[in-house]
């Protein structure tokens, strides 16, 4: 009778401590090489009260799906943008042509469909995307838009890894928000100028529990946050291992019991639960309390600009119950001593030397920019040559008043050198993002290679990633130049549309075989955008099925000459 008394207790015990905790969402897997996107506004109980209004993507509430695809496919993106504003979805940590890479130069307009298109040519890591329109980047990464993409290839498949999603492989989104009392909304731009948010959440879940199994598990994290850093450990201070960063899996495990993730940062962690009896948890905490003011959400204030209810503390991101040991996989029970064999770009290897310094951000002056001038969509962008290998330093030293997370958009680069120390064994990897503190200097190398565009409307980017930063102009542009061919500016770029009427393809019959379609944008007769088509496969027809009956203009970018020019179909 005691013991049954006993059991009951502990039930119950059990019971209501998991009351305080919420199921984490696990963002539905895509798997594919076209993927149909739909970026809505929704809603989602986060606080008590009124529904959240929320940004998402397909069926979600908040966050989008993850996209699983393979090193080598052909992946197209059909991106349809149901919001009642403008929007970009940028590609973070993606290696692909600018004109598909989604910045602030490739904006879609509210009821249009945007379909970029790549061959995936890097190697297994853990990416996401995200809005990236410029001064509504805050704004919109508030609402909760964005998702992760998960890249396979042979070498990481052939490793013994864990690897099934949403079991032992898991995705976690860290962010968190405040709400306006009143209605519930976020606390975001343009109403408020917040940077921190005052409640954690993990996949847009509020006070996070997840169960895993007894074994190994892997976690995919993602620092989502507008600026805060995660100083991440476990509550029983457990060794855990750092076996890949932004661009892919490191050449053997880190051990750690602390891990730094700072905005647009990915990390991906194996830990060892197979020591834990099943029915007992586990916490994945911020260890925030006693940072530098340095270190974004380590200032000790609560209210105003750059207060919050988290600043300087520790606290939970997610509630890890252990689960019984998985039986449909066999289960990963060690860790390998090795993974794969990375190259890496050394500062001797560089032909090309860069200086790129943070500077203003005083109180009441000039927000921070890069080398003293505040970006703008047509600023001059820096000129890089296809397969150049770069040596690029950021220095944070004038004025060194807080720390940034920078990230580089196209290609994968090493960290050779912090000026404060060595980087770190767990920051050895590839990587897109990294944070530079007050007073430090950090210098990396990467090669530019595979893509080249000398399109000055369509540059790849560099900001900060802290987005009220980068909408404040902390951001600036480069393009990628290769050889250009003989004929430039000598074709003619003229072209008929046929079967016009048409259902369901446009063809489009050149007048010269050798003009280039460079961007395709399809628009009504009034002047509203609804479809573009970057760099379009119009060989084989351009696919207007989803366009409803009625007259459209038919606009063309030459990709040599960049010139436009228009005609009109009809849609039956």
């Amino acid at each position: 009778m005691k013991k049954i008394f006993l059991v009951s207790i502990i039930a119950l015990t059990s019971s209501v401590i998991n009351a305080q905790y919420s199921n984490m969402t696990m963002p539905q897997a895509l798997y594919g090489t076209t993927f149909n996107l739909n970026i809505h506004e929704s809603t989602k109980q986060l606080v008590t009260g009124n529904q959240t209004i929320t940004g998402a993507i397909n069926n979600e509430t908040f966050w989008g799906p993850t996209l699983f695809i393979n090193k080598g496919d052909l992946v197209r993106m059909n991106v349809t943008n149901n919001l009642n504003e403008s929007t970009t979805l940028h590609w973070h940590g993606m290696h692909l042509p600018a004109v598909m890479d989604g910045g602030p130069h490739q904006v879609i307009p509210a009821g249009t469909l945007w379909q970029p298109y790549w061959i995936v040519k890097q190697q297994a890591a853990t990416l996401w995307y995200h809005p990236h329109l410029h001064e509504t980047t805050h704004a919109q990464m508030t609402k909760g838009i964005g998702g992760f993409i998960i890249i396979n290839d042979p070498a990481e498949t052939a490793l013994a890894l864990p690897r099934t999603y949403g079991v032992d492989d898991i995705v976690l989104a860290l962010t968190s928000r405040s709400y306006n009392t009143t209605t519930n909304t976020f606390v975001s731009p343009p109403t408020s100028a917040r940077v921190y948010g005052d409640y954690m959440l993990s996949n847009g879940t509020p006070n996070a529990q997840y169960t895993l199994p007894k074994q190994y598990v892997r976690l995919r994290i993602l620092n989502a946050e507008i600026e805060r850093g995660y100083n991440l450990g476990f509550s029983d201070n457990r060794t855990f291992y750092v076996i890949g960063t932004d661009g892919g899996l490191l050449g053997a495990p880190v051990a750690v019991t602390r891990l730094p993730i700072h905005v647009g940062e990915r990390y991906e962690i194996m830990v060892n639960l197979g020591n834990d009896a099943v029915g007992s948890s586990i916490d994945l905490k911020a260890y925030n309390s006693g940072q530098s003011q340095s270190f974004p959400g380590g200032e000790p204030n609560t209210g105003g600009v750059f207060g919050s209810l988290l600043n300087n503390t520790t606290f939970n991101v997610l509630h890890i119950n252990v689960g019984a040991t998985t039986t449909s996989t066999t289960p990963i029970t060690a860790i390998p001593s090795s993974l794969i064999s990375n190259t890496y770009w050394t500062a001797a290897d560089a032909t090309v030397n860069r200086t790129v310094s943070i500077t203003n951000g005083t109180p009441g002056g000039t927000p921070f920019n890069f080398d003293n001038t505040t970006y703008s969509l047509t600023m001059n962008p820096k000129v890089v040559n296809l397969n150049d290998i770069e040596k690029w330093t950021l220095a944070n030293t004038n004025p060194a008043v807080f720390g940034h997370s920078f990230h580089l958009h196209d290609i994968e680069f090493k960290i050779v050198s912090r000026n404060t120390g060595t980087a770190a064994a767990y920051e050895s990897g590839w990587k897109d993002t990294f944070f530079i503190s007050k007073n430090e200097t950090v210098s990396f190398v990467g090669k530019f290679d595979d893509f080249a565009d000398s399109d000055v409307t369509h540059p790849y980017m560099y900001h900060c990633h802290f987005s009220g930063h980068e909408d404040g102009g902390m951001m600036g542009q480069f393009i990628v130049t290769g050889t250009l061919g003989t004929n430039q500016n000598e074709n003619s770029t003229s072209f008929s549309l046929y079967p016009n009427p048409s259902s369901n393809r446009l063809y489009v019959n050149l007048k010269d075989a050798n003009t280039e379609i460079y961007y395709v944008t399809i628009s009504t007769i009034t002047g509203r955008v609804v479809m573009m088509l970057p760099q379009p496969e119009w060989q084989n027809g351009i696919d207007i099925s989803s366009l409803e009956s009625g007259v459209y203009t038919f606009q063309m970018m030459d990709k040599q000459t960049k010139s436009l020019t228009t005609r009109k179909f009809i849609k039956k």
